[in-house]
């Protein structure tokens, strides 16, 4: 190999590393945000769209005056652009009332399901070959989910879900469905579709601000609440705001146009740890069995090892 050959090579090996971190920086802040929007929700009692609309709308402010001139007219008559805004409504909307409802690690178990419902989504959709070893992986993976929300197998608790795990839970699929298609349309948008990531992003911060801006007005919320909370409160909406609706919004649309949804997906297993780390900081939420470390185990190798499995395929 000559050297400038070996040097480019280097280059790319370089640059892929660095969008690798910037997609495992873009899963930690997704595994925050079950435990940040239900420390919002469930301790500081805001109200759950408004979180939304105002959280988008401040960092629509902050990121406009960057990516205005990536916003070509154009894009408003592109289809998938539409589709797009609609999915990422769906999903923000699930994933954050759902962490109302139930444990954020449970939120962030549902959304490991992702990698699994983006090859199912693609056969289903686009007639894409299923990947090897996904049936296998499907259920190791609902057998690793069952260990983490068991009691005290033990003494016979098999279950331990409430009625309100039960919504959340199902909140969650929802989500983890909707963002599967998310990391479908995203390549498609940004390859095939010329649409630019930083224009993704922005069209996505402003279908949020309005879709969930008017169905907070719809239900009435009570918004005078964000005057009542205090500094730990606002440093927890700030973090929302900067670490997850910026930063980790950016760094996946950029991570799934450089690298792709299969190689993105395959470092997924990180949401969990980050979850159960901040979970357990903030929220006082931990597993607390055996069981349930055996379950989260399962969960992250059979995930991790069956996309990494696919991206050598």
């Amino acid at each position: 190999m000559s050297n400038s050959s070996a040097t480019a090579a280097a280059t790319r090996a370089g640059v892929s590393w660095f969008w690798l971190v910037v997609a495992l920086f873009a899963h930690t802040g997704w595994g925050a945000y079950p435990v940040l929007a239900r420390y919002l929700q469930t301790i500081s009692h805001l109200p759950s769209m408004a979180i939304l609309s105002l959280g988008n709308a401040i960092a629509l402010l902050v990121y406009l005056p960057f990516a205005y001139r990536h916003l070509d007219r154009k894009v408003w008559v592109t289809p998938i652009i539409w589709l797009f805004a609609l999915v990422v409504s769906v999903r923000a909307m699930t994933n954050l009332t759902s962490a109302r409802f139930t444990l954020a690690i449970y939120v962030q178990l549902i959304t490991l399901l992702t990698p699994l419902l983006v090859a199912l989504m693609s056969k289903l959709f686009f007639r894409e070959r299923l990947p090897p070893f996904t049936l296998p992986a499907i259920a190791l993976s609902i057998c690793g989910s069952l260990l983490m929300m068991s009691g005290d197998l033990a003494n016979g608790t098999v279950l331990r879900l409430t009625a309100s795990d039960l919504i959340g839970i199902a909140m969650a699929f929802v989500s983890a469905c909707a963002l599967a298609l998310y990391m479908i349309l995203v390549p498609r948008a940004t390859g095939a579709g010329n649409v630019r990531a930083e224009a993704m992003l922005l069209i996505q911060l402003i279908a949020l601000t309005v879709t969930c801006g008017a169905m907070s007005l719809l239900l009435g919320e009570p918004w005078q609440r964000f005057g009542e909370i205090g500094p730990l409160d606002w440093a927890v909406f700030v973090a929302f705001v900067v670490f997850v609706l910026l930063g980790a919004n950016l760094g996946q649309i950029v991570a799934l146009r450089q690298l792709g949804a299969p190689l993105v997906s395959s470092t997924m297993g990180w949401r969990l740890i980050s979850a159960l780390a901040l979970a357990a900081l903030l929220l006082g939420e931990q597993l607390q069995s055996v069981w349930q470390a055996l379950g989260a185990v399962i969960v992250l190798v059979t995930i991790t090892v069956y996309l990494r499995r696919q991206y050598r395929v």
